[in-house]
């Protein structure tokens, strides 16, 4: 009898909403999708490694495996995360090149995991954004509030990885 006033104009159906992990640093609200995210854990000990970018401030033993771990507040340039009670470090999964790297990131506090639909991510800022906006994936909307949805592999871009080597053995 009527049409659907909101099939014009809106998102296709096929669209379905994306899951992300909120998170804070630094005062701000962020957020990563859940797909590249493998655990979260604790924060703890560091081993130092020399003549590593300033924003890797160590690696990790997980499981056998040598994680180097990024302190994002450093990478966006400000001060580094001081460590308190809820930070924790977000293990992610990220393409480097031809191949997938386990990295860590250093984060405040992880909040909870949100559905953002596409017709509620606005593109990122041209100007006054306080990181790089190439870092910005888009501005996401949660519940009346605007999230920095980060672009990932290009916050962990490659010449801030460490590479890759093989396990021993």
């Amino acid at each position: 009898m009527s049409e659907d006033k909101r099939s014009h104009g809106a998102a296709p159906a096929t669209q379905a909403s994306a899951q992300f992990l909120t998170f804070q640093l630094g005062g701000d609200l962020f957020a990563i999708g859940i797909l590249t995210i493998k655990e979260i854990i604790e924060y703890g000990e560091l081993t130092s490694v020399p003549m590593m970018p300033g924003a890797v401030r160590g690696v990790i033993n997980l499981r056998g495996a040598v994680v180097p771990v990024i302190d994002l507040q450093a990478r966006f340039g400000k001060s580094p995360v001081v460590a308190g009670k809820r930070t924790c470090i977000v293990i992610v999964e990220v393409q480097a090149l031809d191949e997938r790297q386990v990295i860590g990131v250093i984060v405040d506090a992880v909040n909870e995991v949100v559905d953002i639909p596409p017709e509620d991510i606005e593109p990122p800022p041209s100007f006054g954004a306080r990181i790089r906006t190439d870092f910005i994936q888009g501005m996401g909307k949660v519940r009346g509030r605007f999230v920095i949805l980060l672009e990932l592999e290009r916050v962990l871009s490659l010449e801030d990885r460490l590479p890759a080597e093989p396990a021993p053995g």
